[in-house]
């Protein structure tokens, strides 16, 4: 054995030893022929598991580098996926040549990496099919390193899975072509929901040595995006293999530049995907002779002395490997009913069974009723239970353990037996088993027990009942996963409503599902289940709904948010907030901290009306011409059309074969148009519902439709994926130009309001203006651009931008890109403004007809009508960040400046709000008795105002450039300012006299009075001064720093004072000296902020990695550490830069400001609470001297007014 082998299991010997079983590691290694018979015996004589795992390695480590890779992939078939991490290390390479082969010809590296990938290991019984193996294979060769598509296409039962799975057994194929492993994803029939489960599941696999760890994606299009970057940068040269493929939408998820096999009963659904195409038939199923072969390993016989009732028999089987192996099965157990089995086949006797899947099998049913009569009573019950499985879902054993009340191993024997008769299929890889039925078993089951299926479903619930609370399923039980994904659909089908209503509307459940696999699969049930939980009450429905949708963002964050604290900011009357103040008082009761937003019933709702007609994702909606009318349509294939003012359904048409992508009113109102993945255009007439005529010239899906502003002569343009537009004349009923220039799909097309300039969008990141009349390209913006940051190179850069539409006066266009909105200003392509509220992608993007309101519709159900003006104003009225707050007994004052040049005076406890004066306001204050208010522009004047008559003071001398800080002193006689120039102002307002401190040789920071007529400043020349401020003399002059001085903090006992650097370090000082008390040290970002607790013994600073150090100011000993966990990759709204610090008066509590609020416990450094804004990049944090009220403004202009909750 290799010696680098030999020492990763000498050192990870301990862990080995204490964690495995080995009874089922050395089957594995028998097998595999790593371990032999006698070997085995010398291990199980050894009386205790500790004892016989210490033998096994003992002989292990006597053996050769064959053995320590059998040993390995024993580990990962059965589950040990931690401890086979520990060996990968150690892992010996074995060429091809040198390898040795275990059963059937497959080295130790082939299975390694099927077992890594999930690849289903052989049925009981196997008969190779080397001709359809080969043709598979080939076509891998063929693919060449590229992206592309291998398609095994064939009825269903016909063995397309086994195929699979075998063409990649290969040693040769795996090492030169997809060096970088392959990854199985069992599809099935899907929708939306199931489908993002399946690729949360698959980027959790791929991105499992975390380095790339990440909250999981919440919509498809964010999954595409991570699996694209997943399988570019960590997997590279990898094949995906999608088993069971139904429909091409599927498909769209995964068309991302990778190699892929895939297996379909539709050899169509690769025809909407890009890149080569190969394709194998699997048409006939199995010839007669591999149907021999199969029933003669079955009953033992070599397939010369099978009787003559077995070609019958084959003959009956129709070449299906599925009935062929159900036969085969029956007849291990009863040799001698041939004749029997036979005729059971031929007689027909269970024609009675429907199919409910689209294949008509008759074959199947015969055989899957014959195999189920032939079980024992007892054990067709159980099979009977198997009838509410879902099709392609992996059950755990556990699952059946609670359903049935047994133990593991009794349930795995009744299940062994059902495998046994290949009733059912087990997959091994993994720490425990879990089972699955063929499609085709699951259609027979459904429709054979159809009338007691919802008596099985409550069984199952009775059972889960009987065993487990919802939310307190644990992640580490191997069953958490399924009931956490299924149970809503067992309650739903055992007609249990009250107690779906009771799961679904428990913020408990929420809490712990959105934790564990994140909102999206939440929304889809709140969906599909609506018409039960609607009876119950529709309000709250639409609440958590609401509350899932606008906070999905953050539940798919780590560390997980306190989702009591989330729903503490739903509005009052929401179902969410009172359940979540039940709960904050009680825990509040146990010391938790929970917040209160007071001032949250001034934060405005911008959409007017939020509708959900669809019943999946809705990817258009469009005004009629007289705003009267919105259309809609999304991937259910239907077009809908409602009153625009209540929602009122006027027309639902299913007007597709496929999604339907876009609708368009034409400019009379009495046409809309849709577009679909099926390719073609249709028109309809808009209050009949009567098809007109359809379009029928792209060669991919299209996109969007849209028809020009003049009656006269209608055009309706199109766009495509197969990045062409095209414009069609109506009258003529024919395409009169196709416009080239985009280089990927074009999303997106809109004329602009006198119909000069059809503008689109595409996926290759532009915006392009065409020239209507000569259909010529005239402008092009690059959108990609606005999303560029330092961290992800332009080439790893995905940009799709999908939609746009025009102002009324066809001066500004909104563009949607990921989830941004954008306004440019079409002359000068300025941004105007960006609005958020839908979780999901964006879709769409339109004005109503008098520019008064638009609408958008998103991936997460829901259309919303919004108010430009509210919008515009809501994002022309921002508070700047820059604000003073007052507290007073039971008074609270915000003063703040806004970007319209108003001053306001807001009442904390009662939102009143008084504007004071119009000014180009940079810095304000307040008098400490507010009597006063004080304020600076961007001119360097400087005013005082007289809040109880209104009288203004100006100071006479102005600074010469932009007033930055500017503050009373206690006695409010006084005023001190600074500006971007170097001095420092102190006037004496009511006397008129004026002192100036000069002596910084660039631009003060900020600064800090004294007591005794004393001023602390410091400055971009690094250094800190105290001057006398009637004298204007310095007093004491610190150089502290190389580097600008970004923030002093003075103690409480006012003989020290701190200064942080962009040095990245901090200092402690004593006034008295000129040299610094310690030199803190260990902070990997610039150190932005500081301050001492209130009995001067602590001292607490931030920096711009949003690091938190806690230190002794008396030795300078850093005591904690605290550091939100970084912040991942592509969400740059959270986290960030450490504002701001204010410690409790009692010194055991810091607040701290940044991308959100934050409170930490000092004395352990573990954050106690996190209060998530709208908005990020808190600048301060000024809070109430009994340490209960916090008071802060984001940089969206949000003021938050925030109480502890007693």
């Amino acid at each position: 054995m290799d010696a680098k082998a030999r020492n990763c299991l000498l050192q990870y010997r301990e862990a080995l030893e204490r964690d495995i079983r080995t009874s089922y590691i050395m089957d594995h290694m028998i097998s595999d022929g790593g371990l032999t018979v006698l070997e085995e015996e010398k291990v199980k004589i050894e009386p205790t598991q500790q004892q016989r795992a210490a033998m096994l390695i003992k002989i292990i480590l006597k053996k050769d580098n064959y053995s320590y890779i059998s040993f390995y992939n024993a580990l990962l078939h059965e589950g040990y996926r931690e401890l086979a991490a520990l060996l990968h290390g150690g892992v010996p390479v074995v060429s091809s040549s040198t390898g040795k082969d275990s059963a059937g010809g497959i080295t130790s590296y082939v299975r390694t990496v099927l077992c890594e990938g999930g690849v289903p290991q052989r049925p009981v019984v196997f008969v190779t099919r080397k001709k359809l193996v080969n043709a598979i294979q080939q076509k891998l060769f063929k693919l060449n390193g590229d992206p592309g598509w291998v398609t095994v296409y064939g009825m269903a039962g016909c063995g397309k899975s086994v195929l699979a799975a075998e063409a990649v057994r290969d040693h040769t194929l795996l090492e030169d072509c997809f060096p970088g492993g392959v990854h199985w994803v069992s599809v099935g029939k899907q929708d939306k929901s199931g489908l993002l489960m399946k690729l949360q599941n698959l980027c959790t696999r791929l991105s499992q040595d975390d380095s790339f760890s990440q909250r999981l994606p919440l919509n498809i299009e964010e999954a595409k995006d991570r699996l694209r970057i997943l399988m570019l940068r960590k997997h590279p040269r990898s094949l995906l293999i999608l088993d069971d493929v139904w429909d091409p939408w599927v498909l769209k998820a995964f068309d991302n530049q990778c190699q892929i096999l895939l297996t379909t009963r539709d050899k169509s659904v690769t025809d909407s995907v890009m890149g080569s195409k190969y394709v194998v038939p699997v048409e006939s199923g199995l010839g007669k002779e591999k149907g021999l072969e199969i029933l003669s390993l079955f009953v033992n016989m070599k397939k010369a002395d099978l009787p003559e009732e077995a070609h019958s028999i084959i003959r009956e089987c129709k070449g299906s490997p599925l009935v062929v192996s159900l036969i085969g099965a029956l007849l291990r157990e009863f040799p001698n009913r041939w004749q029997y089995y036979l005729r059971q086949l031929q007689n027909k006797q269970f024609k009675r069974i429907r199919k409910s899947s689209s294949y008509d099998y008759e074959a199947l049913d015969e055989a899957m009723s014959i195999s189920v009569e032939m079980l024992r009573e007892d054990m067709k019950n159980y099979y009977k239970d198997l009838s509410i499985l879902q099709k392609d879902v992996k059950v755990p054993t556990k699952v059946l353990c609670i359903l049935w009340d047994m133990e593991t191993e009794e349930v795995e024997d009744i299940l062994q037996e059902f495998v046994n008769k290949s009733l059912l299929f087990c997959d091994r890889n993994g720490k425990s088993f879990r089972y699955y039925l063929h499609d085709l078993q699951v259609d027979f089951l459904t429709e054979k027990y159809r009338g007691q299926l919802q008596d099985l479903h409550k069984k199952m619930i009775t059972q889960f009942q009987r065993h487990h609370q919802p939310h307190t399923l644990s992640p580490d039980q191997e069953d958490c996963m399924y009931w956490y994904n299924f149970l809503a659909y067992h309650m739903a089908s055992a007609n249990m409503h009250k107690e779906l209503c009771a799961l679904m509307f428990s913020l408990d459940w929420i809490k712990a599902k959105t934790e564990l696999v994140g909102p999206a699969h939440l929304i889809h049930e709140f969906v599909e289940y609506r018409h039960i939980l609607d009876e119950k009450d529709c309000t709250v429905c639409e609440n958590f709904q609401e509350f899932l949708s606008l906070n999905g963002h953050l539940l798919g964050r780590q560390p997980f948010p306190n989702i009591v604290q989330l729903g503490l900011c739903e509005p009052e009357t929401s179902e969410v907030y009172q359940q979540a103040k039940l709960q904050a008082k009680q825990e509040a009761d146990n010391g938790m901290l929970y917040l209160e937003w007071i001032n949250k019933k001034n934060i405005k709702n911008l959409s007017r009306l939020v509708v959900r007609p669809h019943t999946d994702a809705v990817y258009h909606a469009c005004f009629s011409e007289d705003g009267q009318r919105i259309a809609s349509c999304g991937a259910d294939k239907t077009l809908q059309v409602f009153k625009a003012e209540t929602g009122e359904k006027l027309l639902e048409i299913k007007a597709h074969e496929d999604e339907v992508l876009c609708c368009a009113f034409s400019t009379d109102d009495r046409f809309i148009a849709t577009c679909s993945v099926d390719k073609k255009v249709k028109i309809w007439n808009s209050v009949t519902g009567e098809l007109v005529y359809t379009c029928d010239e792209h060669s991919e899906q299209v996109n969007c439709c849209h028809f020009t502003n003049n009656a006269h002569h209608i055009l309706l343009a199109t766009a495509s994926s197969d990045s062409f537009l095209k414009l069609w004349d109506l009258d003529k009923k024919e395409c009169r130009n196709t416009l080239f220039g985009h280089t990927n799909s074009v999303n997106h097309c809109r004329f602009s309001p006198v119909d000069k300039l059809l503008a689109s969008c595409s996926a290759d990141g532009t915006l392009k203006l065409w020239d209507v009349r000569s259909a010529n390209e005239s402008k092009s913006i690059n959108v990609k651009q606005f999303f560029l940051n330092s961290e992800e190179p332009q080439e790893d850069m995905e940009v799709i931008v999908k939609c746009c539409s025009w102002s009324a006066d066809g001066a500004r266009i909104m563009v949607a890109a990921k989830n941004k909105l954008f306004l440019w200003n079409i002359d000068s392509c300025l941004k105007v403004t960006d609005c958020r509220g839908h979780l999901s992608w964006v879709h769409s993007v339109m004005f109503s007809p008098d520019g008064t309101s638009f609408l958008t519709s998103s991936d997460d159900q829901t259309i919303r009508l919004w108010e430009t003006k509210k919008v515009c104003k809501n994002s022309a009225v921002v508070l700047k960040q820059e604000v003073d707050v007052v507290f007073q007994e039971s008074e609270l004052m915000v003063l703040a400046a806004d970007n319209l040049k108003h001053l306001q005076l807001i009442n904390g406890k009662t939102g009143l709000t008084d504007y004071l004066v119009e000014a180009q306001v940079s810095c304000c204050c307040l008098s400490p008795h507010l009597q006063y208010i004080a304020f600076g522009d961007e001119e360097g004047v400087i005013e005082i105002l007289e809040l109880l008559n209104g009288q203004i003071f100006q100071s006479r001398i102005r600074h010469k450039k932009t007033v930055r800080h500017i503050q009373f002193t206690a006695d409010g006689k006084t005023l001190i300012s600074s500006s971007d120039d170097s001095a420092i102002q102190v006037w004496n307002w009511q006397s008129g006299d004026y002192v100036f401190l000069q002596a910084h040789q660039e631009t003060v920071k900020d600064f800090r009075p004294l007591k005794n007529s004393r001023l602390l400043s410091w400055s971009f020349d690094g250094t800190v001064k105290v001057w006398n401020i009637i004298t204007g003399r310095i007093e004491k002059d610190f150089v502290c720093h190389q580097d600008t001085v970004l923030s002093c903090a003075i103690s409480p006992d006012a003989t020290k004072f701190s200064s942080t650097s962009a040095d990245k370090t901090a200092k402690i000082w004593n006034f008295e000296c000129l040299s610094p008390l310690h030199e803190l040290r260990g902070h990997k970002g610039c150190v932005r902020c500081s301050v001492f607790s209130a009995d001067s013994t602590l001292l607490a600073t931030g920096d711009d990695n949003g690091e938190i150090r806690l230190w002794n100011v008396s030795n300078g000993e850093l005591l904690h550490l605290c550091a939100p966990v970084s912040v991942e990759e592509g969400v740059a709204t959270h986290g960030g830069w450490v504002t701001d610090l204010c410690f409790s008066p009692d010194s055991k509590m810091l607040v701290s400001a940044g991308g959100y609020l934050k409170w930490w416990n000092v004395v352990t450094g573990e954050s106690l609470q996190t209060f998530y804004t709208n908005g990020t990049n808190l600048k301060k944090i000024h809070v109430s001297s009994d340490f209960k009220t916090y008071v802060t403004v984001d940089n969206l202009g949000i003021l938050y007014i925030l109480q502890i909750l007693e």
